[in-house]
């Protein structure tokens, strides 16, 4: 019987579901080391974190752990994978929009100039050394790439340690380990992830891989009286121009999914050919409401 924990990390929520109820507790522990190590790797608004130091070397090389190396890697062939639309060298651009501290704090920022992102060639990385390095001024954010390279990392620990079969959901990003229970775990995919379970959106069952929703209702806040969100374009520093309001994918990992599901958002229209051709199956909600399904997700389930 499926056994199911709630709780927060990395500004966001956690849930942590299990197939053997007596292995929750252990599947749990198993999550939250791997989100502390994570938040220590690549958290933009930690002091003590590794890629603090790499944002504030002013241009020097850093050595950092082998964590902080993979989560730069991952999110350099996201980089890729998407042509350079989701791009880690937003970290400057997000911070002259105002999202340069924790999203809890972050208010009515001052008006200033969009920054457009370095471009994710601007980063260097020495695996031997296991150092990375980026030009002084230029900021990495690894906020989207690095939480689902978590929730990938912490479903697979979960599930070694358990022995069971482990969905680990973190605010909307989520992946699987492990046979599914029957019939497959069952998910709200809906514009918010903190929704309750009635609230509108799509029940959609999921048997393995990951699955991930990039959404410009939740993070949002003003900017000199103007509402801005947290997906950038990294060619002009600025918010994306919202025609989807959520974009959920599949994919076999969480780090697929949530890249494309975010490349989707910068997409705007051109998003439904760009999943089709990348064999991406995907959800799309523009801003009156009207859903598209792609590539083979159901269009059973929806509700209003």
């Amino acid at each position: 019987m499926v056994a199911v924990a709630t709780s927060r990390a990395l500004g966001t929520s956690v849930q942590v579901a299990v197939t053997d109820g007596e292995a929750l507790g252990a599947a749990r522990a198993a999550v939250d080391e791997i989100l502390a190590a994570i938040d220590l790797a690549a958290s933009r608004f930690r002091e003590d974190s590794d890629l603090t130091r790499v944002n504030h070397a002013d241009g020097a090389g850093v050595s950092v752990s082998r964590l902080c190396l993979r989560a730069v890697q991952t999110a350099l062939r996201v980089a890729v994978m998407t042509g350079g639309l989701v791009d880690p060298t937003v970290g400057s651009s997000l911070e002259a929009i105002g999202y340069d501290r924790d999203f809890s704090a972050v208010g009515d920022a001052p008006p200033q100039p969009a920054r457009a992102a370095a471009g994710w060639r601007a980063v260097e990385v020495d695996e031997r050394r296991s150092t990375v390095r980026v030009p002084a001024g230029v900021h990495l954010d690894l906020g989207s790439s690095a939480k689902a390279l978590a929730a990938d990392d912490a479903a697979a620990s979960a599930a070694r340690a358990t022995g069971c079969a482990v969905l680990v959901n973190l605010g909307g990003d989520l992946s699987t380990s492990g046979p599914a229970p029957e019939g497959g775990w069952e998910i709200l995919v809906t514009d918010d992830h903190g929704a309750p379970p009635d609230a509108p959106g799509q029940m959609v069952r999921v048997r393995g891989g990951g699955l991930a929703t990039s959404s410009t209702t939740v993070r949002h806040w003003t900017q000199g009286g103007r509402s801005v969100h947290h997906i950038v374009d990294p060619s002009t520093g600025e918010p994306a121009r919202v025609v989807w309001r959520t974009a959920s994918v599949t994919a076999a990992t969480c780090v697929e999914a949530n890249a494309a599901a975010t490349a989707a958002i910068l997409l705007g229209t051109r998003a439904p050919q760009w999943l089709l051709e990348h064999g991406f199956p995907a959800r799309l909600v523009d801003g009156s409401g009207a859903v598209q399904h792609i590539g083979g997700w159901p269009s059973e389930g929806e509700r209003r």
